[in-house]
This record gives C-alpha cells, structure tokens and sequence, in this order.
C-alpha cells in the first residue's frame, strides 16, 4: 500500500507590516543606546585624563617651608623671614604670583609680592639690616641661591635647588608679635601645594635672632 504525498500552498505571511516596524525602531533604538554610551565614555575618559594630570600637578608641584627665623626686638618679633624652596619635581613657580596668609589668632593679613628683591650675595652684615621687609599688604624678596639667575626683580621664579626668603615685616602687620604668640599661615603658590607656616613665639628670649620654625 503506498503513500500519498501531498504539498500544501500556505500564502500566509508569518511577518507582517507590524512585526517589521517593531524590529526597525529596535534597531534605531540600539544605535542611539550605542551612540550615548560611546559617546559617555569618550566623556568620562577625557574627564578621567584632566583629573589625572591636575592631580599630578598638586602633588608634585608647590613650595616647602625649610624654616623661619625671627627678629627679637625688646621682647618682640618685628621681622620675619620664612625660607622656602620648590618641591623636588615641581615646575617653576611664580613668586609674583604667589601670596603668603599669615594669622596671629586674633589678625590675619594676605601678602602678595612686594617688588623689592634683594640678592643675599650683596649683603654686607645682618640680613636683617636690609630695607627690603615688605609692610602691611607685601612681602620682599631674599635670594639666596639661584644658580641660573631665574628669580629676579621683575620675574620672580625659582626652580629646583634655589633657596629664597620671604621677607615679612611682622611690625607693620601685627606690631610686633608678642611673647607666647600662636602664628599659623600659608605660602601659596598659582599652582601645586602650599607652605605651611605654623609657629610659637618664645616665652621669654634674650637672642637677637630666634628660630621660630
């Protein structure tokens, strides 16, 4: 007994009109979700990048207090002079841009550059015999070492391995600072870490010239 085969002529479509507008609003809906992501990442790398090099910059750019020294006046500090150099890696910095804070608890004063430089070299007796000390708005300049000449009156920048002095008047900004004064403050450069300033005057001394950090 055979079989009989038979073929059946279905002309139903199984995709209609519906099914491909649903399929192409997905496509389009995959790019612009594509789209955003690539680009968000091209945001976030590019964010990722600038927030790498300017932290890079902050810490391995800014100014170091090495010490400051006092002026002991009948029982008050009336000069200050506060030593600094430039971080070891650190790119040049801009003394003219620079500002030092300084407080005494009860008073605090902003110094900027003053324009008055004085070369260590040129000085013939107690440094802090000079005129150059700033008054109640700036602060001068002592050089000390600066083996290519990079900081000078009118451009004021040093760079690894100078040595220079701010040279603050504390008369003109505290009247002299008292036995027993707390002093805290910054040496802030345009860019990269500041200097820490921070400090107590003696109780009593009978030195001219005091160690005060």
């Amino acid at each position: 007994m055979g079989w009989l085969l038979t073929i059946k002529n279905d002309k139903i479509a199984s995709i209609g009109i519906g099914a491909m507008i649903v399929f192409i609003a997905m496509v389009l809906v995959a790019g612009i979700a594509a789209s955003v992501l690539v680009q968000t990442s091209s945001l976030l790398e590019m964010q990722a990048l600038k927030s790498g090099q300017e932290t890079i910059s902050e810490v391995a750019s800014g100014i170091k207090v090495g010490g400051v020294d006092g002026l002991n006046t009948s029982g008050k500090i009336t000069k200050i002079i506060v030593e600094i150099t430039s971080n070891a890696g650190s790119p040049s910095i801009d003394l003219g841009r620079t500002i030092v804070e300084i407080s005494d608890s009860s008073e605090k004063y902003v110094l900027a550059y003053g324009n008055d430089l004085t070369n260590a070299s040129s000085i013939n007796g107690n440094i802090f015999d000079i005129v150059a000390f700033g008054d109640a708005t700036t602060f001068d300049l002592i050089v000390y070492q600066d083996a290519d000449d990079s900081c000078s009156l009118t451009n004021p920048v040093i760079n690894f391995g100078d040595h220079v002095g701010l040279a603050v008047n504390a008369s003109a900004i505290f009247s002299g600072l008292e036995q027993r004064k707390e002093v805290h403050g910054f040496v802030i450069p345009e860019e990269g870490a500041p200097g820490i300033i921070g400090f107590t005057t003696p109780a009593s001394t009978s030195e001219k010239i005091v160690d005060l950090q």
